[in-house]
């Protein structure tokens, strides 16, 4: 749907996070060009320009340095394995995730991990994380996806690096200086960048916030789009879970299972890249998230199962990672297509996250009750892990496969069901 640059002022007056979400082009306005104003402020452009790009290049060091860490926890398997299995507001919460990780450092039991290093850790960063995107959703209109899947890819960045330093700084020190070190580094890091987190509409004019519009929640396209991301988000992790140690049992070094983490996360980077700028692109939104998941799910079944030497699962590192994690790039656009109010489809977003987040939770005790205890190198999964490989493929086949009930017609199945009877 098309707006006026007015229109879109006033939209961006009642809502920080509401910014032209449902417009995809602006009447009498060039990307990146335009100047308007609020309230008697003068605001930067949209789509582009100097404010946009220095707030979307911090939260991508934001999203970099905060998402590294978790992602990297398949370096600490090793380490937890005698005690654990898995497990304004910017200024305020920052240090929710700081003490997780050094609460987490003192931490001796299950259960204490799972609060510092998870719940404590988890909340801070949600909280934090979200002022972040409204104010994306301010700056990038036209180009959200690209922004979307440039700030995604931050992770994958991270992922490739964190890694290789946290098992240096673990084989070191061990995991309870590890911790403090990670902790301190991302306070000194995260510091300097919080000033320059700021949002296109100055605070004064964008106080007051509308009324969430949930009427999507009775859309069919919401509830499809939900039940495959809660698909997706059950097998996506897996790899990241378990490769270093399925490396390991295939008689690889720990280094090879690091390097094999670093190696998904480089190929992450550059599929969602590719996923985001598609999704502003006419390339039709269920062909990407389809494509997602469904390559994702051979590579599973066929790589990563049948997978005994490096080569192998550095095949299926670089080809999990480019188009498992594509997924979520297309987010942003899954929110403007489910509704084109602009509430909506950043609540949209929320939930999305929200379901990923619930697979990625049940993830680690699926995960534990999956694992074989008993290692037969030559087997599919090694064995130990052929249950968790064709779980993680099959959950990423059905998200798959409900995006494609989108193209069946089920008025056919009840002409067929009548002529029966």
């Amino acid at each position: 749907m098309a707006q006026t640059a007015a229109s879109n002022d006033i939209e961006l007056v009642q809502t920080r996070a509401s910014v032209g979400a449902s417009g995809e082009a602006y009447d009498g306005a060039t990307h990146g060009e335009s100047h308007q104003e609020v309230d008697g402020h003068s605001l930067p452009p949209y789509d582009g320009g100097t404010a946009a790009w220095r707030m979307l290049l911090s939260a991508f060091v934001f999203e970099a340095l905060l998402w590294g860490f978790p992602l990297s926890f398949g370096v600490f398997q090793g380490i937890y394995g005698s005690i654990a299995a898995e497990a304004t507001l910017l200024t305020m919460y920052r240090p929710l995730c700081l003490l997780g990780l050094v609460a987490g450092s003192f931490a001796r039991t299950l259960g204490g991990l799972i609060l510092t290093q998870g719940v404590l850790y988890g909340v801070g960063f949600t909280i934090f994380y979200y002022p972040i995107l409204s104010m994306v959703n301010e700056f990038w209109i036209a180009r959200r996806g690209m922004a979307y899947g440039f700030i995604c890819s931050a992770s994958g960045v991270s992922g490739a690096a964190m890694p290789l330093c946290i098992h240096f700084l673990l084989q070191k020190y061990g995991y309870q200086t590890t911790l403090r070190i990670m902790a301190a580094g991302l306070f000194v890091l995260t510091g300097p960048l919080i000033p320059l987190l700021k949002g296109r509409v100055p605070e004064t004019a964008s106080s007051s916030s509308p009324r969430t519009d949930w009427t999507f929640l009775k859309t069919p396209l919401f509830w499809t789009y939900s039940v495959s991301n809660l698909a997706m988000g059950l097998g996506y992790f897996f790899p990241s879970l378990y490769l270093p140690t399925y490396a390991t049992s295939n008689g690889l070094s720990s280094t090879h299972g690091v390097l094999l983490l670093a190696a998904m996360s480089i190929s992450q980077v550059v599929g969602q890249l590719s996923f985001g700028y598609l999704s502003d692109r006419k390339l039709p939104l269920n062909v990407l998230t389809v494509s997602s998941t469904l390559v994702a799910s051979i590579a599973v079944y066929t790589c990563w199962g049948l997978a005994h030497t490096f080569g192998v699962l550095l095949a299926f590192a670089l080809i999990y990672g480019f188009f498992g994690a594509g997924y979520t790039a297309t987010w942003a656009r899954m929110g403007t297509t489910i509704s084109s109010e602009p509430t909506a489809a950043f609540a949209v977003f929320g939930l999305l996250n929200l379901g990923k987040g619930v697979g990625d939770v049940l993830a680690g005790p699926i995960g534990g009750a999956l694992l074989m205890k008993r290692v037969e190198v030559g087997s599919y999964g090694t064995m130990d892990f052929a249950a968790v490989v064709l779980f993680a493929g099959s959950c990423m086949f059905t998200s798959a496969a409900t995006i494609s009930l989108c193209y069946v017609d089920f008025s056919k199945f009840r002409d067929a069901l009548r002529w029966l009877h």
